[in-house]
């Protein structure tokens, strides 16, 4: 009987497998490199495809060895864990859905499977048996962490995407020296109130600015975390040596900020954004003159 069978015949099905996985990286490695999930990935060369085939196998014996089949924690899938997220980031930027790069994953279990049975001409049906078993539940565990790796970069873009879209919504306008102005339109929630206040404290900074205006107009409503932003960022704004004004408060954010029992008694509120501009310039010392059929006067 050959030396592996014997083995395959006294160790555990995991040891097994991973001995295997030992024996046979190489031919693993060039067979999946012909497989659509690295030959579409890595295009430079075909080395670099077996490279990162070798990687994948080396990944897969630890964690057999560590007999953690089922663990998609497994130590063992860390070092390979930023591989297979540019691998699948690459298949999903040239089209592929989420299932169909699963599906490419699990085209990979049957070229080993082949190589398993090839290598175990000798051991009795049912130790061939629990060997393909473990390697079935060792290549489905590496699917799923293809897949978890695979929404969590997903998870990563989204959150990416969902900030940017809040620094587009939320613009810093110079409206003259010394003068800035957030006019925020839409919902008002604590992730873009956040926002608000920290594009604003840099506005005021970058433009040297004196007065910060933040124009809530366009906000329907606020909650409770909201209007504490709102009032949190009016005082960071002073502590940077400028004066804050809110001007177009609603009749509904102004009902919340009553019944919060907040004191605006040292906000300095204005109806609308005009009237807001015409107060910070007041205080720069420039006055708005209205033209009139009868000439023109301080306004």
């Amino acid at each position: 009987m050959p030396e592996h069978a014997e083995d395959a015949a006294q160790g555990a099905p995991t040891d097994e497998v991973a001995a295997f996985l030992g024996r046979r990286r190489e031919q693993i490695a060039q067979r999946w490199a012909d497989e659509p999930l690295f030959r579409t990935v890595f295009t430079v060369s075909r080395d670099e495809a077996v490279e990162a085939g070798r990687g994948v196998v080396d990944a897969l014996a630890h964690v057999a060895a560590d007999g953690r089949v089922e663990d998609s924690d497994s130590d063992g899938f860390a070092v390979v864990r930023e591989q297979l997220s540019r691998m699948t980031a690459s298949r999903s930027r040239s089209g592929l859905t989420t299932g169909q790069v699963s599906r490419e994953v699990d085209a990979l279990r049957a070229p080993v499977a082949g190589l398993l049975r090839a290598d175990l001409p000798d051991a009795s049906p049912d130790r061939l048996r629990e060997a393909e078993t473990v390697l079935t539940v060792l290549m489905g565990t590496l699917r799923l962490v293809v897949m978890e790796t695979a929404l969590t970069d997903v998870r990563s873009l989204v959150d990416r995407q969902q900030l940017q879209l809040l620094e587009v919504a939320t613009p810093v306008i110079r409206l003259w020296d010394g003068i800035v102005a957030v006019p925020l339109i839409g919902t008002l929630d604590s992730a873009r109130s956040q926002v608000v206040m920290e594009t604003l404290l840099e506005a005021v900074v970058d433009q040297q600015a004196r007065y910060a205006i933040l124009d809530i107009t366009g906000v329907p409503t606020v909650d409770s975390l909201v209007a504490q932003h709102l009032m949190k960022t009016v005082a960071a704004v002073r502590l940077m040596g400028a004066e804050c004004v809110v001007s177009g408060i609603r009749p509904a954010i102004a009902q919340t900020i009553v019944h919060l029992g907040l004191d605006l008694g040292t906000v300095v509120t204005r109806a609308g954004l005009a009237d807001a501009l015409a107060h910070a310039l007041h205080g720069l010392g420039a006055d708005i003159v209205q033209a009139g059929h009868g000439g023109a006067g301080p306004r």
